[in-house]
């Protein structure tokens, strides 16, 4: 009977061996396509001027730095995850605790982009001033701050009361480190808080400019382009909520199934809540922009495509 185990054991690992490479090189190229996108997208950020003074595309880097570094942290705790590689406590600690602190960043930040479209469309001579470059780094600022709250908590908790790791190395998840249930409370109360709040102010902004659209005195074509970006706020933010929706996933399957098929079901999670979203969102957004996709083409081809908006060029060489 052992050996019938051991062979069937056996034969579970050579399977799971024998995708690994290529479920390696789906997961990886795309993430590098991506990765090389949002790096050329920041690069194009950092050329312009006028895109570092400017609030909506100020807004629009942090988005890009957060998703691209989010991005980054999900490949690797998942390929640590599919190599078996057991990781020092600490350093998964950190690891999760960064992870869930640029999740919530991401979250934050869209509320600020649709404040800053109700702005525009509903005080647009105060637009300036309300949305100024430092004001903008200042509403940063707090929603880096409010991040950081659940981070920390659960940092406290870890090494002031948490007794249930002894391990020092580990296979690293939130649920082989996070043993206790004082941690799932607190993950349901800050999501459902930050979730119930930018959901609020997406909403809100919604409604106000759909109002503002039917005055006579609005820009109908800016009114209806902020709104569309307002809408896309929303889907970013359900894809963003799909994240969660991953992670139930994942461990109903872990425990109602076999090994095998749970690896099979957290590929096919991270591929399609996870990594897809973080990918997709900054390159529509970005490219809904004409002032900024020209520009981005333009470097993104080596400077054999698009082409530099000229009173950009000479105002802001």
């Amino acid at each position: 009977m052992s050996n019938l185990n051991g062979s069937t054991s056996n034969n579970t690992q050579s399977l799971m061996d024998q995708y690994a490479p290529m479920k390696a090189f789906f997961l990886v190229t795309p993430c590098v396509i991506f990765l090389y996108v949002n790096g050329v997208m920041i690069f194009t950020l950092r050329k312009k001027t006028v895109f570092q003074q400017t609030s909506r595309y100020i807004l629009f880097g942090q988005m890009l730095w957060v998703d691209t570094l989010s991005l980054l942290m999900s490949v690797v705790l998942y390929l640590c995850a599919v190599s078996k590689i057991l990781i020092m406590k600490n350093v998964c600690l950190l690891l999760l605790i960064a992870a869930t602190y640029l999740y919530h960043i991401s979250i934050l930040n869209l509320s600020l982009m649709s404040l800053e479209r109700y702005v525009a469309i509903c005080f647009p001579l105060r637009h300036a001033e309300i949305t100024s470059s430092e004001r903008t780094q200042i509403a940063i600022g707090v929603i880096c701050i409010l991040g950081m709250i659940k981070s920390l908590s659960e940092t406290i908790i870890f090494y002031c009361i948490d007794t249930t790791n002894i391990a020092m190395n580990l296979f690293c998840s939130r649920t082989t480190l996070f043993r206790l249930q004082i941690y799932n409370k607190l993950d349901i109360a800050f999501t459902s808080m930050f979730f119930t709040l930018v959901c609020f102010v997406i909403i809100f902004t919604y409604a106000s400019i759909a109002a503002v659209a039917k005055t006579a005195a609005c820009d109908k074509l800016s009114a209806k382009k902020a709104n569309k970006t307002v809408l896309l706020h929303l889907i970013q933010l359900g894809l963003c909520a799909s994240s969660i929706l991953a992670g139930v996933i994942q461990e109903a399957i872990y425990v109602n199934t076999d090994l095998m098929t749970a690896i099979h079901a957290l590929y096919v999670c991270f591929l399609v809540f996870i990594m897809f979203p973080k990918c997709l969102s900054p390159l529509i957004y970005g490219m809904r922009d004409q002032t900024f996709s020209c520009i981005f083409i333009h470097y993104f081809t080596f400077g054999k495509g698009g082409a530099v908006n000229p009173a950009i060029k000479e105002q802001h060489a």
